[in-house]
Parts: C-alpha cells; sequence; structure tokens
C-alpha cells in the first residue's frame, strides 16, 4: 500500500497548511508588535522583515518553472504584474518598481512591490483582485499551489489587518535582489512558563506544527540542494564540453590561417609567373588562379562561419560561468539557510525536551492531585456519614420534642384548671392581706406573765409570741409572718412558716 505522506497532492497539502499557520503567526504577530510600538515602522525592523519572507514563500508555493537557458526559473514577479491589469491604483506601484536603478532580478522587483503595497496599504486588495482570477494565475502556478487553494483566499482576508499599520521604506539603497529569505521561527515560540491549561496546550501544538513544518522545509531544501548540486555537475560536464570543442576550434582556426597563408602565397607566385610566361601559360595559370580564389572564398567563408561558431561559444562559455558564479551563491545561501534552520530545530528540540520535562513534572503533580483528591473524596464519605448519623438523632431529637410538647399540652389540659384556679385563690388572698382589717384578739400577741420561747428558733426575748392557728403552736413574729384560708375560717389567718409552706404544698396537689 502506498503512504499517503508520499502523494504529491498530501505534501502540496501539508505545505499550504504550513504556510497558512505561519501567516497567521507572523500577521498576528507584527500587528501586536507594531500596535505596541506605536510608531511608523521601517525595513529593519524584525517581525516586518519576517512578514515579507513568510509572504515570499507563500507566493512561491506551487510557481510553475520557465526553462530558459541558465535553467529552470521560478520568479513571482510575472503574477505581481498583472495586478495593475485588475486594479489600475496598482500601476503606479508598478511603474516606481520597474523605474529603481538598483533591481536586477525579478525576485528583488516582487519584493519591492510587496513593500510598496503595504506602504500604500493596498495589500489585502491587490492580492484579493489577483486571487479572484485563477484564470490567468494558472499560466503561473500549479492547480493545487497556495494561490490556487482555500488558503490563499484566507490569506488575502486576512492581510485587511495590516492597513492599521504605518510603513515607510527607502528602497534605493537596500539590496533587494540578494536577500536570503529564511523564516526565523524563534520570533513566534513562546516561553512554557507562561502558559497555564489549554495555552499551554494550544502552543505546545502550534511548536510542533511549526517543528514539522522545519523538518519538511528541511527536507525539500535538501533535496533541492541535491538538484542543485546535479545541476552543477551537468554544467561542469557541459563547460568541460565545451571547453574541449573551443580547443578543436582553436586548432582548426589556426590551420585554416595557415592555409590562407600558404593560399595567398601560391596566388602570388601564380600572379607573377603569369607576367613572365607565355599566353598559355598564362590562360591555364588563369584557370588555376579562378579555382584558388573560388577556393580561397570559401576557406575565407569557412574561416568567417569557425570565428562566428567561436563568438557563439564564447558567449555560452560567459553565459554558463555567470551561471556557475549564480548557482555557487544560490547554492551558499541555500547552506545557510540549512544552517539557520537547523539551528533553530535543535532549538525546537531542546524546547521540545524542555516541555518534555515540564509536561512530566505536570503530570507527577497531576497524580499528587488525584491522591489528595481520592483523600478528600475519602474525608467527605465520612463527613457524609457523619452528617447522616446526625441527621438520624436529629429526627429521633425532633420526635421526643414532638412527643415532649405532646405531653406538655396534655399536662397543660389536665392540669391547666387547678393552676388557674391556684392563681386566682393566690391573687384573692394576696388582695385580701392588703386590705386593712380590724386586729383579732387571736391575732394579738400573747401577754402573759412569763416571756413564751418560740418552737422554730427557740427564741425567748422579749419579743412578742403568736399562736399559730393551723397546729396552736407558739411562735415569734418573723417565724409566722404568713396568712392563709384555713377549713375553719374563711378569711386568712396567721400560720407559721411550716404550716405555710405544707398547705401551700397540699393546696397546689389537691383539686380545687
Amino acid at each position: 500500500m502506498r503512504d499517503d505522506t508520499e502523494d504529491p497532492n498530501y505534501l502540496m497539502a501539508n505545505e499550504r497548511m504550513n504556510l497558512m499557520n505561519m501567516a497567521k503567526l507572523s500577521i498576528k504577530g507584527l500587528i501586536e508588535s507594531a500596535l505596541n510600538l506605536g510608531r511608523t515602522l521601517d525595513s529593519d525592523y524584525a517581525p516586518l522583515q519576517q512578514f515579507f519572507v513568510v509572504m515570499e514563500h507563500c507566493l512561491k508555493h506551487g510557481l510553475k518553472a520557465k526553462k530558459t537557458f541558465l535553467g529552470q526559473n521560478k520568479s513571482f514577479w510575472g503574477p505581481l504584474e498583472l495586478v495593475e491589469k485588475l486594479v489600475p491604483e496598482a500601476a503606479e506601484i508598478t511603474a516606481s518598481v520597474k523605474d529603481l536603478p538598483g533591481l536586477k532580478t525579478p525576485v528583488g522587483r516582487g519584493r519591492a512591490w510587496l513593500r510598496l503595497a503595504l506602504m500604500q496599504k493596498k495589500l489585502s486588495e491587490y492580492m484579493k483582485a489577483l486571487i479572484n482570477k485563477k484564470e490567468l494565475l494558472s499560466e503561473f502556478y500549479e492547480p493545487n499551489a497556495l494561490m490556487m487553494e482555500e488558503e490563499g483566499a484566507i490569506i488575502a482576508g486576512l492581510l485587511v489587518g495590516l492597513n492599521v499599520i504605518d510603513a515607510n521604506f527607502c528602497m534605493k539603497g537596500e539590496d533587494l535582489d540578494s536577500q536570503v529569505g529564511v523564516i526565523d521561527f524563534s520570533m513566534y515560540l513562546k516561553d512554557g512558563n507562561s502558559s497555564k491549561g489549554s495555552e499551554g496546550d494550544g502552543q505546545i501544538t502550534a511548536i510542533l506544527d511549526q517543528k514539522n513544518y522545519v523538518e519538511e522545509l528541511n527536507r525539500h531544501l535538501n533535496a533541492t540542494v541535491n538538484n542543485l548540486q546535479a545541476k552543477v555537475d551537468a554544467l561542469e560536464k557541459s563547460n568541460t564540453k565545451l571547453t574541449e570543442e573551443l580547443a578543436v576550434a582553436n586548432n582548426r582556426i589556426i590551420t585554416l590561417q595557415e592555409e590562407m597563408e600558404r593560399v595567398k602565397e601560391e596566388s602570388s607566385y601564380i600572379l607573377e609567373s603569369n607576367r613572365k610566361g607565355p599566353k598559355q601559360d598564362r590562360t591555364s595559370e588563369g584557370q588555376a588562379l579562378s579555382e584558388a580564389r573560388k577556393h580561397l572564398k570559401e576557406e575565407t567563408q569557412l574561416r568567417l562561419d569557425v570565428e562566428k561558431e567561436l563568438e557563439i561559444q564564447i558567449s555560452m562559455r560567459q553565459e554558463m560561468e555567470l551561471a556557475m558564479k549564480m548557482l555557487e551563491k544560490d547554492v551558499c545561501e541555500k547552506q545557510d539557510a540549512l544552517v539557520s534552520l537547523r539551528q533553530q530545530l535543535d532549538d525546537l528540540r531542546a524546547l521540545k525536551h524542555e516541555l518534555a520535562f515540564k509536561l512530566q513534572s505536570s503530570d507527577l503533580g497531576v497524580k499528587q492531585k488525584s491522591e489528595l483528591n481520592s483523600r478528600l473524596e475519602e474525608k467527605t464519605n465520612q463527613m457524609a456519614a457523619t452528617i447522616k448519623q446526625l441527621e438520624q438523632r436529629l429526627r429521633q431529637a425532633e420526635r421526643g420534642r414532638q412527643s415532649a410538647e405532646l405531653d406538655n399540652r396534655l399536662f397543660k389540659q389536665d392540669f391547666g384548671d387547678k393552676i388557674s384556679s391556684l392563681q386566682l385563690e393566690v391573687e384573692e388572698l394576696t388582695r385580701q392581706r392588703l386590705q386593712p382589717h380590724p386586729v383579732d384578739e387571736q391575732d394579738q400577741p400573747l401577754l402573759s406573765e412569763q416571756p413564751q420561747m418560740c418552737q422554730l428558733c427557740q427564741e425567748d426575748g422579749g419579743l412578742p409570741k403568736y399562736v399559730c392557728k393551723n397546729c396552736r403552736g407558739i411562735f415569734c413574729n418573723a417565724c409566722s409572718t404568713n396568712e392563709l384560708p384555713l377549713p375553719s375560717s374563711i378569711k386568712p389567718e396567721r400560720v407559721c412558716n411550716p404550716c405555710h409552706k405544707h398547705l401551700m404544698k397540699q393546696y397546689s396537689t389537691s383539686p380545687s
């Protein structure tokens, strides 16, 4: 079964997705940093440089190669030239790009066009107009290129946000032809310490996507370097062959020059002989001279052809040398780009190890939290059981309270009338006690010749003594201060303190 990763359509789709994600990161980072900076951006601003590098990769994706003498050439300047036909306002920047004296390559002109379009704040409008004309783009791009698919329209929509940025570029002294377009991924990598929860997971996913893109780009660059090396080998072989052919042509030219000198000498000799010899000899020698002239003319024409071919070979050699220099420069740029990408890949691997360590630490923390959560759940279950027991006790206490209230109601029903009647009697007695009444002879203190002793406190002083109407005992005033109604008397009578306590207890327990 064929692996999907080897399918060209799958590879192109993966490249489109990676480039779109990089464009999102670049545009978002550029807008945020520019707003925080709060001033007009120039060509030295690093996020802006990275944005142009990402846009250049997006425009180069899926370009059709145009065959030239120097090899296959891919330039995104051709599609950008079409914009002035779709949007008349773009004619101004296209003319300005063509008038710049320092631009010698189509790549440099394309880079200058992107910068001028951003300064004009029309980059999004121009890209949308270009993407909507798929029939024109099909001349420059493959069917599954980024500019021909939905990702191109998404990137064009994202470019609208760049209208809030003010930029000013001076491109007269800037070398746009020889710049190396390498994406610096370190600008988009975030520190893991500031990420929490889902943000950390999203950043890890973004970093892994960037790592996959770097590996994919590295693989394509290796393939490109291998292709360039093969082209260099082929050019070296062709150069060797041309050198050999040039040496053969030089030898042939030298031979023709020698033959030409010999023919000139023969012609001079024949002319001299014609002046001195007879007419017959002159006729035969004239024919020989005609043949010699004819041969000389042919040799001259042949020499001109050889010189022309030599000039062609020399011009081809010069072009080959120029192509070799450009290829060597391109190889050096690709090698520098590979070194930079490998360094970024090492940084990504180090960051991946750091994130893996942090993830392991996070897993350990999660495990500890899980154990703590288990203990908390156990304690919660115990507390729930305790609460359940307390609720049972509360229900039992509630039932006891309700039973006590029921008993209290029954007690009130049984003894409420007695208590009310006793309270009425006490109030009546209190009222009668407070009313003045004539002193009864029986209430008067005992007047005897000998002093009497109190039966309760044993006091035998000169104080008066009283007789308890209930027990008929003799008590002092302090021990017989209370009065109660007795069965023998309707009105209250003086009684001693013990009799008062006994009678009150008896009244409270007996029915009225």
